[in-house]
């Protein structure tokens, strides 16, 4: 093992972020724990990954860090005018586990599946609104329609806004990427703010007209038993809230794309629907919304033979752990029928992706539903472009001939 940069090491640039996995697989079999020039460790072996995310000494928060990154989150917090901006995808327990406990209920398997019905309503009402186009932006029109509609259901949002909330979420989620391009994180912290200022007023509403909905429950656990802070209550809202449809339209769109561009397994699923579940694991594990996940180690930790200090922070590469051969066999060949699927998509352990059943359901309703209603639904083109994001992975737009 070296600790000197590849020299096709970019997953920037245009060739490798179309299709990062050539690149990965050189990596995991030179080198499996690289060290990039500026001081980061990459992980793309699915044991490595694994072991990192489900192990608790691990943690997400910056605070760990041995030296802190050029990106300066203080600057985070000032423009969204907040002394403190503890979103829970940064913070350690036992206020993680506070908040997560608080959040979680209306989040499990159980408490998603009831929405099938009200999902399915409004995939149907999507498709009936394109049904009769030739060729349509499954992305703008379906993916991102149907999540940020989700969401603005479950946490109260009038939903005719929705058209708001696109360029925010887009410009908002590139602030994960920790890109040091000052144009780009000033965009993204006008963008937070201007989402931020438009659920403050909801909230508002919310302590003097309690609401069943998710918003209304998390008001009331800030204002009658202190379960959050004011700062929690407001930086939790504005992450649910691009989460919420972020990685889901994320997932429709590439999933989708790898379903018509493997036309054996579009057929496969138009023939049997029942395999929708299994197709939606298969989309999440071949291309998956959340392309990679940090950690820092809070003492000294080995992982995959090698000894990392406290304050050393590991990206783990989700997409390249994805496509280990050492865990799924063939594992560049799309299968939506594979079997041992334990996929690291949704991340592990304290972190795991509290929205993880909620995207699974809307995916499995759009994709069982798009093969039923349009079984000869081919690509409009074969340039097809993914957002400069980096964290996550999606397209820039998804053309489609309903046939």
């Amino acid at each position: 093992m070296t600790e000197t940069a590849l020299e096709d090491f970019d997953p920037f640039s245009p060739e490798n972020w179309n299709d990062p996995h050539p690149m990965y697989h050189r990596l995991r079999e030179s080198e499996p724990v690289h060290r990039t020039e500026t001081g980061e460790w990459i992980l793309t072996r699915w044991a490595d990954c694994f072991a990192v995310l489900r192990d608790p000494r691990w943690s997400s928060n910056p605070d760990h860090l041995a030296s802190r990154p050029a990106f300066d989150e203080l600057s985070m917090r000032e423009a969204l005018g907040e002394v403190d901006f503890p979103i829970i995808l940064f913070i350690d327990p036992p206020d993680h586990t506070r908040i997560r406990k608080l959040l979680s209920p209306a989040l499990t398997r159980r408490a998603v599946e009831r929405l099938r019905p009200r999902v399915q309503e409004i995939v149907d009402g999507l498709f009936d609104e394109i049904e009769g186009t030739r060729t349509v932006d499954l992305l703008s029109e379906f993916a991102y329609t149907l999540p940020v509609t989700v969401i603005c259901e479950l946490m109260g949002v009038p939903a005719e806004d929705r058209h708001l909330f696109h360029g925010w979420s887009d410009d908002a989620a590139r602030l994960l990427d920790g890109d040091t391009d000052p144009d780009i994180i000033q965009q993204g912290l006008l963008a937070a703010a201007m989402l931020l200022n438009y659920l403050t007023p909801l909230i508002e509403d919310r302590r003097g007209n309690p609401t069943d909905d998710l918003l209304g429950w998390l008001v009331t656990a800030q204002q009658q038993d202190g379960t959050l802070s004011e700062a929690e209550l407001r930086a939790n809202t504005l992450v649910l809230f691009i989460a919420g449809h972020e990685t889901t339209m994320n997932l429709i769109g590439n999933g989708t794309k790898a379903l018509l561009e493997h036309r054996d397994q579009w057929e496969r699923l138009v023939a049997d629907l029942s395999l929708s579940e299994s197709a939606v694991e298969e989309c999440l594990r071949y291309d998956g919304p959340v392309h990679v996940t940090a950690r820092i180690a809070t003492e000294d930790i080995e992982v995959g033979g090698h000894r990392f200090e406290r304050g050393e922070q590991v990206v783990t590469h989700l997409a390249a752990a994805n496509r280990d051969p050492a865990r799924f066999p063939d594992p560049d060949r799309f299968d939506i029928g594979r079997q041992d699927n334990q996929h690291l998509a949704f991340s592990l352990g304290m972190h795991h992706c509290l929205g993880a059943w909620l995207a699974r359901l809307e995916g499995q309703v759009a994709f069982g539903t798009m093969a039923r209603r349009f079984p000869r639904l081919e690509l409009a083109t074969d340039d097809l472009q993914y957002r400069d994001h980096f964290v996550l992975r999606g397209l820039r737009g998804l053309p489609v001939d309903l046939g």
